[in-house]
């Protein structure tokens, strides 16, 4: 049989199998459709026809022309609008380029997603002026100069703005190169350049709006989370890592628009493949309910003419690499390679002209075709939605853009190329002032100002916009923190168990019960959070749809759609998502959400310090608990697992206040300033604690008026001498600072010193403090003194300090300190090894500590070689150590 009747007969057969599905789907509901269709699947399947399990769809816009509905705006007006926001997004970047060579900035992300903006900004996004809730927009970063240049013609940005364009520092204003809240506090809500994060957070907020719904606190009915993003982008582990949780918490709060321009800076995204195809088949195989706008309205005609599916086929076999040739070619080449490969195709097409071969366009710039795909989105339950939509890179740009792969770094234009840019988008700027790619905006009392303004309106203002009111909130009682300052007595307590004792009042509390929000990766009960699973429950959308096997426990698992625990799994990506969410909420939402997210130090600033430094970008409040912290308190565990350095890492972020207290009294003064700082004060910060799983007695508070303030400023004197005639003083941290007061009774017991032991509880705030004065004196001429210099004095002494984390952390303050500085700490790798040995090595246990403090007075002539040789035997300090038990390993 000749391969044209085969070809014939497959076509027959093909038409039966659609003809059977199609009366299916008219005469039963979805559900019978889907029965019938896993049938045949898991059939093929068992047979061992594993390509069954293929997820994706033919090639072409998953919403036909016959289920479309007409467009409800002025297409004539929004092309204009569209247009003139095109014009004035380059021609500020260009500007900025023109006169600062290298200051960079994007045009060609804005010009390939405008029409997907656009639609969305005249139709869709709800601003919340109305009564209704604003939607939340995770904007594409590389986009901003379109969103900035729409907020210009809206009359919210001067045409000196747009000229300052990333120079930010000039007095009448300026904009930020991509979304910071943390630079325009009054307009972007959420920091998205940063690739992938925006993704997983836009999914963990729709969660976090879902939760909030269900403790009774937010009615936010009809809100959708909308983010934009890159098809490039989608390759970044984030961006695909929490699919699954949207779908299986049914997000239908949340639209995912992926802008697939099939381009990245050093290529196609997917040369030889189509990233389309392999998104659907992701999305699809997550849950997600997926639309693929593929292809505009000039291929209609033609879709209705394919009654074989030979042109389905043909769209399904290029790959991308082919798809963006096709995009710049002329229409006799795309006459001859790709509708000449069948004849049948070829005859489709003899009737069109190669012009209008080469204006088929695709779907992400039809806004017929965009629209009905954000309704379809708008309108789906019980499931996230994701909308694929393609579209050319650099789109309008003409050479300039779409016929390069270097159109990521556009940056400037040509005259000619701003004339052609000028002429295809009918912008009214004259030849002569084109080359200065002026900007332009319509008369006020144009149409499309009034249309421009009026669609706003309708939909509830402008946006992006972010709400910089502070909502009051009434402070924890008293009687929650009063245990902690008495100390434990005789009882030997971690102060992760401090910390979960806090937070377990607080969640008892009338005034914070319902805005304290825990948040864990699946440690819960390695943190010793388990008896909160009765208290409060584990956060589920569905509740609890099973018994569970430890029910007659005390401390069984309990999932509840009230439940306040975020127990997120084994993911630290997602858990500082939803600690982004819920310390964000009282901008968002206007609710002060207090999160609390405890896990395993390492993880946290190793593992996601870049959502942390998103945190900071977005303004978030709460704290972040650094659990089994230290390098030599997490005994046994070994390299991976023993945090040296989270603390340094924490010194890189503004906005962020770090603290290593050692007892529980420390904890609860910090805990407590930081609700009254963030909840009551309004200030825009949060915080980090490190808390250990050693145990050991708690003191009570020491008295004195300076001790809560040291406390919080990061350092306090903690035992006092009178007897100190060397003027020696010992500073700990966490855990480490009961190794500073072994080593001053080593001391006092027998070498008849007597040191004073000081409570560093924040190295960072120290060493902000002292660099923000140093800086102020310098430049003010004044003579002010930091908190080092008003706790210690300025009389020289000598001073160790011991931390469990790198010895950079406290030589990072040590110049402010008179005197000389020693700093012991845990450079190295980690070891399995108990805490005895582990302190021995690094040399941070009382007896090193008690060395280093001998050794100082040796050098400052205080302590006899004779004495220091004696002390030396008695301590046990091994003058030369093996090459295996060198810090470096």
């Amino acid at each position: 049989m000749t391969t044209k009747n085969t070809n014939k007969i497959r076509a027959f057969e093909n038409q039966e199998w659609l003809d059977s599905l199609e009366y299916l789907i008219k005469n039963d509901d979805d559900e019978r459709v889907t029965e019938i269709l896993d049938i045949l699947r898991k059939h093929a399947l068992e047979k061992g026809i594993t390509k069954a399990l293929k997820l994706t769809t033919p090639y072409i816009n998953s919403i036909p022309k016959s289920e479309e509905t007409d467009y409800p705006g002025d297409r004539d007006l929004e092309r204009k609008i569209k247009s003139i926001i095109r014009w004035n997004a380059m021609a500020m970047v260009v500007q900025a380029n023109k006169k600062n060579d290298g200051i960079g900035g994007h045009i060609s992300t804005y010009a390939s997603a405008a029409t997907l903006y656009e639609v969305a900004f005249n139709h869709f996004f709800r601003g919340g002026d109305n009564g209704d809730p604003a939607d939340l927009i995770y904007f594409q970063g590389h986009a901003s100069p379109g969103i900035y240049a729409r907020s210009f013609l809206e009359g919210r940005f001067s045409e000196k703005m747009l000229e300052n364009f990333r120079k930010e520092l000039k007095p009448d204003g300026g904009l930020s190169s991509y979304p910071h809240p943390r630079l325009m506090k009054d307009y972007w809500q959420f920091p998205t350049v940063s690739m992938g994060l925006g993704p997983i957070m836009a999914i963990y907020q729709a969660r976090f709006n879902k939760y909030l719904q269900d403790k009774g606190l937010l009615d936010n009915e009809g809100q959708k989370v909308w983010a934009f993003l890159g098809d490039g982008e989608m390759d970044e582990p984030e961006s695909l890592g929490a699919l699954t949780l949207a779908s299986r918490e049914e997000l239908d709060n949340l639209i995912f628009v992926v802008n697939c321009n099939l381009q990245r800076l050093d290529g196609p995204v997917r040369g030889n493949s189509s990233v389309i195809e392999e998104l659907e088949g992701a999305f699809s195989g997550a849950g997600w309910n997926v639309i693929k706008v593929t292809q505009g309205s000039k291929w209609d005609a033609l879709l209705q003419k394919d009654k074989t599916g030979i042109l389905k086929k043909r769209l399904g076999e290029l790959v991308d690499g082919e798809r963006q040739k096709y995009s710049i070619s002329k229409g006799d080449y795309i006459r001859e390679e790709f509708f000449g490969k069948y004849d049948e195709l070829r005859e489709m097409v003899k009737e069109m002209s190669d012009k209008e071969l080469e204006k088929l366009n695709r779907g992400g710039h039809d806004p017929q075709k965009v629209y009905n795909a954000f309704k379809r989105a708008q309108e789906t339950q019980n499931a996230p939605t994701v909308i694929l939509a393609s579209t050319i890179k650099g789109y309008g740009l003409g050479e300039a853009g779409e016929g390069r792969n270097i159109t990521h770094q556009q940056k400037k234009l040509n005259e000619e190329e701003l004339m052609l840019f000028r002429d295809r988008f009918n912008i009214p700027i004259s030849d002569d002032e084109v080359a200065k790619a002026p900007f332009y905006k319509p008369d006020d009392e144009s149409p499309e100002m009034k249309y421009l303004l009026q669609q706003r309106k309708q939909l509830g203002g402008f946006l992006p916009k972010r709400r910089t009111e502070t909502p009051d909130i009434s402070l924890p009682e008293n009687k929650v923190f009063d245990e902690f300052f008495k100390g434990s007595g005789k009882r030997e307590v971690a102060t992760t168990m401090v910390a979960v004792q806090l937070i377990s009042k607080m969640l008892k509390d009338k005034n914070l019960e319902k805005l304290v929000v825990p948040i864990v990766p699946d440690e819960s009960r390695t943190f010793g959070m388990d008896s909160l699973f009765r208290q409060v429950g584990i956060y589920a959308h569905k509740g609890q749809l099973y018994e569970p096997v430890d029910r007659d426990n005390f401390l069984y698992y309990k999932e509840a759609k009230d439940g306040a625990i975020l127990e997120e799994g084994i993911t630290e990506a997602g858990a500082i998502s939803s600690f982004i969410a819920a310390g964000t909420a009282y901008s968002t939402h206007q609710i002060n959400c207090i999160p609390f997210y405890i896990f395993y130090s390492m993880f946290g600033f190793q593992r996601v310090g870049d959502f942390i430094w998103a945190a900071a970008d977005a303004r978030a409040k709460g704290f972040l608990l650094g659990g089994t912290a230290g390098r030599t308190t997490l005994a046994g565990e070994g390299l991976q697992h023993q945090d040296g350095q989270s603390h340094i890492q924490a010194l890189s972020i503004p906005g962020l206040r770090a603290y290593d207290p050692a007892f529980a009294y420390e904890i609860a003064v910090i805990i407590r300033d930081g609700i009254n700082r963030m909840y009551k004060k309004g200030e825009e910060i949060f915080y980090y604690l490190t808390i250990m799983n050693e145990k050991y007695k708690m003191p009570a508070m020491p008295a004195g008026k300076d001790v809560e303030k040291g406390i919080i400023n990061g350092l306090y004197k903690y035992r006092r001498s009178t007897k100190n005639k060397h003027n020696l003083h010992l500073l700990g941290s966490g855990s480490i600072l009961n190794e500073a007061l072994k080593a001053r009774d080593l001391l006092k017991k027998d070498f008849d010193i007597y040191p004073e032991v000081w409570s560093v509880t924040s190295y960072k705030q120290l060493y902000d403090d002292a660099t923000e004065t140093q800086r102020n004196n310098r430049i003010s001429g004044e003579n002010k003194k930091s908190w080092i210099q008003e706790s210690v004095g300025t009389k020289p002494g000598i001073f160790v300090a011991a931390s469990d984390y790198l010895k950079a952390l406290p030589l990072s303050v040590s110049k402010w300190f008179p005197g000389s500085f020693t700093a012991l700490g845990t450079d190295g790798f980690g070891l399995s090894e108990n805490r005895e040995e582990l302190r021995n090595h690094f040399e941070t246990d009382a007896k090193h500590i008690a060395w280093a403090a001998l050794v100082s007075l040796h050098d400052a002539g205080k302590f006899s070689d004779k004495k220091l040789q004696a002390a030396r035997k008695k301590l046990e300090i091994l003058s030369d150590k093996s090459s295996a038990k060198t810090h470096g390993q």
